[in-house]
């Protein structure tokens, strides 16, 4: 079995998966230690596992995992099962190359748009021949909302809230229905834009502003909210086999 390790800024997700099927998922702490790792594993039998990072692994815990298990830690010379086009790899967020590959996996031989709606709304486009061409990014609807209070002298910090009318009547629904349709659109738009450069798409969605959007999207999209971890565990079986064959 694999264990997949996915740390972002403020949580850590994990996963175990047996072959490409994904048993079981679940978030740790950011300040998280092995044992807090082995409380949540129980006694499943792990033999590989892969991490990847965006804010980095106490060496204690590293030094661990390697020695438990056969190790990868995700880079950007790692070997990967699509190839890669984008023009500075060392700069790209593993998360974003993580659903490309999983969407790749999900959807062969069709081109793909990845959106993975958090923190920033990405956007990631994958050909039919497995070509990684890269996207976007944008800021997400809570960094709308604070950066708007934070660069402004007189706008208040608005919390998301289910919309009531389209339209704002005052300064805080106006804010609101600003950061929250706009985002709505501005994915719209893109989605259009990606089509007309390229055709028809599989659109994907992930992220934990996924629902939010499918509900008040027009597009119709698939959503899948493990996209980083199966594409992470592609990455991880893709090296496996690379091994095997030395």
């Amino acid at each position: 079995m694999n264990l997949i390790i996915d740390i972002g800024n403020t949580r850590t997700k994990v996963g175990v998966f047996s072959g490409e099927k994904l048993l079981k998922k679940g978030t740790l702490d950011k300040k998280w230690t092995i044992a807090d790792l082995d409380n949540w594993l129980g006694k499943k039998n792990i033999k590989y596992t892969a991490v990847s990072t965006t804010a980095g692994i106490e060496h204690k815990v590293e030094k661990t995992l390697n020695q438990r298990y056969r190790y990868l830690k995700l880079t950007h010379e790692t070997a990967i099962p699509i190839k890669n086009l984008y023009k500075t790899p060392e700069t790209l967020g593993r998360d974003r190359l993580a659903v490309v590959v999983a969407a790749a996996g999900l959807f062969p031989k069709q081109n793909c748009l990845i959106i993975d709606a958090g923190t920033c709304i990405t956007y990631d486009f994958i050909d039919k021949k497995k070509n990684y061409h890269g996207g976007s990014i944008t800021p997400g609807i809570e960094m709308r909302l604070k950066a708007m209070n934070a660069y402004t002298a007189n706008l208040p910090l608005v919390k998301r809230r289910k919309l009531s009318f389209p339209i704002g009547k005052d300064t805080v629904t106006s804010i609101r229905t600003g950061a929250q349709i706009g985002a709505t659109m501005e994915i719209e738009g893109m989605i259009r834009h990606y089509q007309e450069l390229y055709g028809r798409l599989q659109i994907l969605i992930t992220g934990g502003d996924a629902k939010y959007f499918v509900n008040n999207l027009k597009t119709q999209i698939f959503v899948s909210p493990n996209l980083v971890l199966l594409g992470l565990n592609k990455i991880l079986n893709y090296n496996v086999q690379l091994l095997e064959k030395i």
